[in-house]
């Protein structure tokens, strides 16, 4: 069963399994989001608080080639930002299920690259499942930008060293599944493609049992990390305000990128 779409989202529920599927869906763009389709993912996630037949989630992007490759740039120019070091307008901060109070469980599904803003969407799921030619990179800090709100997500999931060298080596290297895997941040490697069905499956088993009962576990769980990831968050505009280049400047590096990087 589907639901009504935004242009770039798609959400599909499994009325027999409990199981919604939500999928970025502009995979000639790399599934990069517009204002719009933030706006419908916020929306979607608040609106399954409601659905009672919804009890899973899972979140993917359609095609093989990427997840997601965070906020389109030419979205991004649209955003007008406030004067003040101490503040941000970031369309990109209540694109997660639990930034909209959302306490039924997410699981991701990655095929492709996933990259910079989609470490919003992967910071707040309970667990990801990743296709083994899958591949995780933030490239900010090549372009002159923080990586501030990216890096506390994940920082959450990978050790302190792994966020730190994949943040900080930008655009010239990337993080395989296999090393993904290695460090924490996927749980469940498939063979390539495979991993929207295996995600569904693990859904279909969560959405089983009592509800209630899982999302008091979720919430147990996030309560967990709750209160550092808050405190470092507050953080994270003034960084991101105070550290970044100015818009002119970072089109250019942007223009200037380099197609070689390593994967490791």
């Amino acid at each position: 069963m589907t639901g009504p779409d935004t242009p770039g989202i798609r959400v599909e529920r499994d009325k027999e399994t409990g199981v919604a599927v939500v999928t970025l869906d502009r995979a000639d763009k790399h599934n990069a989001l517009t204002l719009e389709m933030a706006g419908a993912l916020a929306a979607a996630w608040r609106g399954f608080r409601y659905e009672d037949e919804v009890r899973a989630v899972v979140v993917t992007g359609a095609g093989r080639r990427a997840f997601c490759t965070g906020i389109d740039r030419t979205a991004a120019a649209d955003v007008p930002q406030p004067p003040s070091p101490y503040t941000i307008d970031d369309p990109l901060l209540t694109i997660g299920p639990k930034a909209n109070d959302l306490w039924k469980p997410v699981i991701a599904a990655v095929e492709g690259m996933a990259c910079g803003g989609a470490f919003y969407l992967l910071g707040e799921a309970e667990f990801l499942v990743a296709g083994e030619d899958a591949s995780f990179f933030d490239p900010h800090t090549s372009y002159g930008m923080v990586s501030a709100f990216e890096t506390i997500h994940m920082a959450q999931r990978m050790p302190y060293g792994e966020v730190a060298r994949m943040a900080l080596m930008g655009t010239a290297e990337r993080v395989s599944a296999r090393r993904a895997y290695e460090t924490g941040l996927v749980s469940e490697l498939t063979a390539p493609g495979g991993a929207l069905a295996a995600a569904r499956d693990a859904a279909a088993v969560i959405a089983s049992y009592p509800t209630e009962a899982v999302q008091g576990t979720v919430r147990a769980l996030w309560s967990a990390r709750e209160a550092a990831r808050a405190q470092a968050l507050a953080h994270a505009p003034h960084l991101v305000t105070l550290g970044n280049l100015p818009a002119k400047r970072q089109a250019e590096l942007f223009t200037r990128r380099t197609t070689g990087y390593r994967t490791r």
